[in-house]
């Protein structure tokens, strides 16, 4: 019993340690969101305790797993939530489910692997060693006149000096002649780690005006 328990106690402290680090010195240094911490920390440690009970009494990890997948999923279904986010959400539910399912079998050492290997992976990936990064944005533009493939060195120029960003190409989407505008998606090489966001388009004036959706 007191061996069981112990084995429960760790496993929840290391199951915790390895969000926070996840969340804490992963996920936020590189999106500045606090909106998912409060949810991927509360259903980290919730998901763990609960399938330790489940497992402690003998019912399937699986059958747990399967539960708090479709809770996120009736959760989550009406909200759009990015593809980044969705992914820390699922390493977060996955996470104390190994975690329960190591720690119920003693295996400090698979436990340790385990939990090393997705954070260096995260890590890694996040720091993009060994890959190029091609960021993108969709844009309301109005001056029209420039989306001529004749005009394309001045479009770009114009859509670099109002978003601030080093736009490298653009495609040109749904033109709408009665309001003037058309629909482009500029990409451009994803700033480095920890490099701040370009400043707010608000305070344009309205001619010069654009919508940039992430």
């Amino acid at each position: 019993m007191f061996t069981e328990l112990t084995s429960f106690i760790l496993g929840a402290g290391l199951n915790l340690a390895v969000a926070l680090l996840i969340v804490r010195f992963i996920y936020y240094p590189t999106t500045q969101d606090k909106n998912y911490v409060f949810t991927f920390l509360a259903f980290n440690t919730t998901i763990y305790f609960v399938l330790g009970l489940l497992t402690s009494v003998e019912v399937s990890v699986g059958i747990g797993f399967g539960l708090f997948a479709i809770f996120s999923v009736l959760r989550y279904r009406t909200d759009e939530m990015p593809t980044r986010e969705m992914t820390y959400l699922f390493i977060i539910i996955a996470l104390p489910v190994m975690n329960a399912m190591l720690a119920s079998s003693d295996s400090l050492v698979k436990l340790l692997i385990a939990n090393g290997a997705v954070v260096t992976l995260l890590y890694v990936l996040e720091r993009g060693w060994g890959f190029h990064f091609e960021a993108s944005k969709k844009i309301t533009y109005e001056n029209i006149a420039l989306i001529a493939p004749a005009y394309r060195a001045q479009l770009l120029a114009d859509l670099q000096e109002r978003t601030g960003l080093p736009v490298k190409r653009v495609e040109i989407g749904r033109i709408d002649f009665l309001r003037d505008t058309a629909e482009l998606k500029i990409y451009y090489d994803e700033p480095p780690l920890g490099a701040h966001a370009p400043a707010q388009v608000e305070g344009l004036p309205s001619q010069a005006r654009h919508i940039l959706e992430s």
